[in-house]
């Protein structure tokens, strides 16, 4: 009788740790959910911008003369956001500012092109999208955060370890901010 009581104890003590590391390795896939649909939410804010600031090349190419490299960044820049990772992202976010802001340069300097209802339409949604991406990119990082810590902290990092799972790559884009965007044509 002792030995099933012993064998139960031991029984319900596995299942217990069984039940246990699932429910960390459940986290872990459901904070890399999180972070791979705020990423993919990120992409489309970033798309939107890029199909915007592309119109608003359209419209301020009758004021001022764009050179064709410029178009083709927007170009490419646009075609790169469905597949880039983070660090990708940081590089497509410095340079879509850099454009958005001499094309904020340009209505400056055509106070016709500035009253334009096209164009300041075009600019305030790119300013909204500009803070949707930034709430998107603070909510990847806390997301990031919050997995990469659970890689670093005891018990949930033997679990990584053993599902060999690697840290999740922060969005830095605070690079951009720094940095004035470079105003020329």
């Amino acid at each position: 009788m002792i030995e099933w009581i012993i064998l139960g104890i031991v029984a319900l003590v596995v299942i217990g740790l069984i039940i246990w590391v699932i429910s960390i390795y459940n986290r872990f896939v459901s904070l890399r959910n999180s972070s791979e649909a705020t990423l993919g939410q990120i992409r489309v804010a970033m798309k939107k911008r890029l199909d915007m600031i592309d119109q608003l090349l359209g419209a301020v190419k009758s004021y001022a003369k764009f050179e064709k490299e410029t178009l083709e960044k927007v170009t490419a820049m646009r075609a790169s956001v469905a597949t880039a990772n983070p660090g990708d992202l940081n590089k497509v976010e410095a340079e879509s500012r850099s454009i958005f802001g001499r094309l904020l340069a340009v209505a400056e300097n055509y106070p016709d092109l500035k009253t334009s209802t096209t164009v300041t339409s075009l600019m305030d949604s790119v300013k909204t999208l500009e803070d949707e991406i930034a709430r998107q990119r603070y909510t990847f990082n806390n997301i990031s955060q919050e997995f990469n810590t659970m890689m670093d902290t005891i018990p949930s990092n033997f679990i990584a370890r053993m599902m060999h799972l690697v840290k999740l790559e922060y969005l830095q884009f605070e690079e951009a901010i720094k940095t004035p965007p470079k105003i020329e044509f």
